[in-house]
C-alpha cells in the first residue's frame, strides 16, 4: 500500500470549538444513480433521473453509457427542487435507450460500480467494448463477472487477470440462464448480473456459492429497483432457495425516479453531531429505503446519540459522550472507515467485524485505517475479518487518503476534535461527494 505521489495537496482539516449545530443537504445517493441509469439505459423507453448525484463514479457511468450509444441529456428541470448545483441538485437527466455498439473503450476510473455493472451491459452490444481504468482498478477483482459472463455466452478477454484492462466481445444478445458464482469477494458481482438479466434471452439465475455475502443491502436495492422497472425477480426473502436470485427476461419501463439523498455520505455530518456533542439535520432522509448508510441511525445512536426521523428527515443529536462499539458491519462495510474514526475518539474500546472484503475496496481500507489513524496516536490493530480500536490522545498529523473518499472524510471527522489533522488528497472525496471541503465548512459555520 503506496500513498499517491501525485496528491500532495494537505487540507488542514477544521477543528471544532464547540458543539456543530447545521442542517445539511447531502446530494443523491451513487448507488442509487449508477443502478438507475443502467436500468434506464437497457429500457425499453426513455427515463427521468432527477437529482441525480453529479460526481466522478456517476459521471464515469454516465459518459460509459454515452459512448456505447445511450443518449443522456442534462437539463434543469422546472420540476426538480434547487437550482442546479454541481452536486446535481435541480438537475434532471433524460435517458434514451438506444442500439448499443462498440468498438470503443470505456475508462471505469477506480468506480466498482462501473468496472462491473457494464460488462454485462456490453455483452448485449454489437461490437467489442474495453474496458480500462484507474492503476488502483487494475487490482480490484472481477471474476465472479467475468466467470459467470463466459459460462453465460459471452466471450471476454482479459489475459487470465480475472481483473482490468479487458474487452467484453458484444454479439447483440446473450443467452442467459443460470450461473454459479463466488461473490464474497463483493456483492456487486451479483448486482452486475441481475441489473442485465431482463434483457437476456433466458433470464438469470444467479446462485452464490461461496462464504458469507458482503453488503447484502446493496443486492436488495437492486432488487427493489429492478422491480420498479417492471421486471420479475425471485429473491431468498420472498422464500426462494438461500442464496439464489432468478430475474425472468421481459422489458424494462423507462421511469421517472428521483434520487434518494446518499446516507452513507451522511454519515461524517452524523458523526460531527455525536463527537461535538451537537445537532445535525439532514433533510429528505427517507422514510423507507434499502440504503446501508440507514443503519448510521441505530449505530451511531449505539455510540451515544439520539436520532429523530419526521417527514422532513433525520435529526441527529450528540448527548456530549462516544461509546465504543461491537458490531458486525458484514452488511454496512463502507460505513467502517466513518465508524473507526468516531470509536478512534471514544470512551471505549471498539471491535467492528464481518469486513474483511474491505481490503478489496478503493484502497486496504483495513490496513489503512490501522495505519494511519496509529500514525497519530491511536492504538488500532488488525483482526482476520476487522479493526479493534483501543481510544488513546490522539495528536495532530498528516491523515493520508489512498485516493479513498472515505478515508478523507474519517480523517476529517478525526480532525473535528484533534487539532492540527492535514489531510492529504482531500479532493478525492469528489468520487461520491462532491464539495465536501465547502459542505464540511458550512457545517461549521466557517
Amino acid at each position: 500500500m503506496t500513498v499517491n505521489p501525485t496528491h500532495t495537496a494537505l487540507w488542514p482539516a477544521p477543528h471544532a470549538s464547540g458543539a456543530v449545530a447545521a442542517t445539511v443537504h447531502v446530494p443523491g445517493s451513487k448507488s442509487v444513480t449508477n443502478r438507475a441509469l443502467v436500468l434506464a439505459a437497457l429500457a425499453a423507453e426513455p427515463g427521468w433521473l432527477r437529482r441525480p448525484l453529479r460526481s466522478r463514479d456517476t459521471l464515469l457511468m454516465a459518459g460509459a453509457l454515452r459512448a456505447m450509444g445511450v443518449g443522456i441529456e442534462e437539463t434543469v428541470s422546472s420540476s426538480s427542487a434547487g437550482a442546479g448545483g454541481p452536486d446535481g441538485s435541480g438537475e434532471a437527466w433524460r435517458v434514451i435507450p438506444s442500439g448499443l455498439h462498440g468498438p470503443v473503450t470505456v475508462d471505469v476510473g477506480n468506480a466498482g460500480t462501473v468496472m462491473r455493472f457494464l460488462p454485462p451491459v456490453a455483452a448485449l452490444a454489437d461490437g467489442p467494448i474495453r474496458f480500462d481504468g484507474d492503476p488502483r482498478s487494475y487490482e480490484r477483482p472481477l471474476h465472479g463477472v467475468i466467470d459467470a459472463l463466459r459460462a453465460l455466452g459471452a466471450r471476454v478477454d482479459d489475459d487470465g487477470r480475472g481483473a482490468l484492462p479487458l474487452t467484453v466481445h458484444g454479439g447483440g444478445a446473450l443467452d442467459g440462464g443460470q450461473v454459479e458464482i463466488d461473490a464474497s469477494s463483493s456483492s456487486q458481482f451479483v448486482s452486475a448480473l441481475l441489473l442485465s438479466g431482463p434483457r437476456f434471452n433466458q433470464g438469470v439465475e444467479v446462485r452464490h456459492v461461496g462464504s458469507t455475502l458482503p453488503s447484502m443491502p446493496h443486492i436488495r436495492m437492486t432488487v427493489d429497483m429492478l422491480r420498479s422497472a417492471g421486471a420479475q425477480v425471485d429473491t431468498p426473502e420472498a422464500g426462494g432457495e438461500p442464496n439464489v436470485w432468478r430475474v425472468t427476461p421481459g422489458a424494462l419501463l423507462g421511469r421517472d425516479l428521483t434520487v434518494e439523498p446518499d446516507l452513507s455520505n451522511a454519515q461524517p455530518f452524523l458523526a460531527a453531531a455525536l463527537i461535538t456533542g451537537g445537532r445535525v439535520t439532514i433533510p429528505d432522509w427517507p422514510t423507507r429505503t434499502t440504503q446501508p448508510g440507514d443503519a448510521l441511525r441505530q449505530l451511531f445512536t449505539e455510540m451515544g446519540g439520539s436520532c429523530e426521523l419526521t417527514e422532513h428527515g433525520l435529526t441527529f443529536t450528540g448527548s456530549g459522550s462516544v461509546h465504543g462499539i461491537d458490531a458486525d458491519l458484514s452488511e454496512v462495510g463502507e460505513l467502517t472507515p466513518g465508524i473507526a474514526a468516531v470509536a478512534a475518539l471514544a470512551d471505549s474500546p471498539s471491535t467492528l467485524r464481518g469486513v474483511a472484503h474491505l481490503r478489496l475496496h478503493e484502497t486496504d481500507r483495513l490496513a489503512a485505517l490501522t495505519k494511519e489513524i496509529n500514525e497519530l496516536g491511536g492504538d488500532v490493530t488488525e483482526t482476520a475479518d476487522g479493526l479493534h480500536i483501543r481510544p488513546r490522545k490522539l495528536h495532530g498529523g498528516i491523515f493520508h487518503t489512498y485516493d479513498d473518499h472515505r478515508m478523507a472524510t474519517a480523517g476529517a471527522i478525526i480532525g473535528l476534535a484533534v487539532p492540527g489533522v492535514q489531510i492529504e488528497n482531500v479532493a478525492t472525496t469528489a468520487k461520491t461527494l462532491p464539495d465536501f471541503p465547502d459542505l464540511w465548512t458550512g457545517m461549521l459555520g466557517n
